[in-house]
């Protein structure tokens, strides 16, 4: 039996990481399959992007939170959240991060680099990071990532691979995205 220093887990994200994916069996493969399909994901991210843009907007609970001003963006910001709609220059904004997110999943390295990048997702939607009006409840991110999740695997089962491929690009999204969502959560809940 392996010891695992739990308080450890709580204090060094990098060690963490390292836990979560031998737990899980998230190594070279994984990365190899999510690598492998970039090609036919990159063209297709922004219909994904707009898949989430539209499932936010469909509800008060989760547009509210792009109301106040990101982190980075220093155009004109609408007065009400009915002003707020999808050519909105925020929202471009927005969809712009949700693009890069998406991108670096299939292309960049799982370094420490990227661990930290990985971190940060989650971080930044609470008061610890970025703009401090915007703290977004852990239940509006689980509902996002499970958006987010099943529209990948929907585009993942939709690409025609074979079948090989596509069972281990599936498996290894479905790792990723639940240390994604760990990495996410460790932000909301204290240690």
């Amino acid at each position: 039996m392996k010891n695992i220093d739990e308080p450890r887990l709580e204090e060094d994200v990098a060690y963490r990481f390292e836990y979560l994916m031998e737990f899980t069996g998230f190594g070279a493969d994984d990365i190899a399959a999510i690598h492998g399909a970039a090609p036919v994901l990159a063209p297709v991210v922004p219909a994904l992007v707009d898949a989430v843009y539209d499932k936010l907007h469909q509800y008060d609970a989760t547009w509210r939170h792009f109301m106040p001003r990101q982190h980075g963006y220093d155009g004109p910001m609408p007065d009400k959240m009915e002003d707020l709609g999808m050519d909105h220059d925020q929202i471009k904004f927005r969809k712009l991060h949700l693009s890069r997110y998406l991108e670096s999943l299939v292309t960049r390295p799982y370094d420490g680099k990227m661990l930290s990048y990985l971190d940060m997702v989650g971080k930044i939607h609470t008061p610890d990071a970025g703009n401090k009006e915007i703290v977004v409840p852990l239940v509006q991110m689980n509902a996002l990532m499970t958006f987010v999740a099943d529209a990948i695997i929907v585009t993942i089962c939709g690409l025609n691979l074979p079948r090989e491929t596509e069972v281990a690009t599936l498996r290894a999204f479905n790792k990723l995205l639940w240390i994604q969502m760990d990495l996410i959560s460790r932000h909301y809940v204290p240690s």
